[in-house]
């Protein structure tokens, strides 16, 4: 496992951008907060039975968001407090932190940071 992907990087898989061709068959590593975020965009997208599908499969996938991972996730969104980071981003990025993976996304906001393969 060496990245956690983030909800834009589990839509780009799931859609087949060629530019996330090559994490394709990477392990998953994401957290119950995107799996949710996941869950909603295919619901109002693509409806019940697609979401269903896609959470299913990556629900295995998730590792533990603990109370010291939330207030790093909020230290990391108050330092950064100019970018409009989202708190699942920001909970999602410190989880990736502290288990030492690399926070895929390409989110624009997250160009540059440390830690990032920001992958458009």
């Amino acid at each position: 496992m060496k990245y956690f992907f983030d909800t834009y990087a589990l839509f780009e898989i799931i859609g087949r951008n060629k530019n996330y061709e090559k994490f394709s068959n990477e392990e998953i590593a994401t957290s119950t907060l995107n799996l949710g975020e996941l869950y909603y965009g295919l619901l109002k997208n693509h409806g019940k039975k697609i979401a269903i599908h896609w959470f299913n499969k990556f629900k295995n996938s998730t590792i533990p968001i603990n109370e010291n991972t939330i207030r790093r996730g909020m230290d990391f969104k108050f330092e950064n407090r100019q970018k409009k980071f989202s708190f699942v981003d920001c909970v999602g990025y410190a989880a990736a932190r502290n288990h030492s993976l690399m926070f895929l996304t390409g989110d624009n906001e997250f160009g540059g940071i440390p830690g990032v393969e920001f992958v458009k």
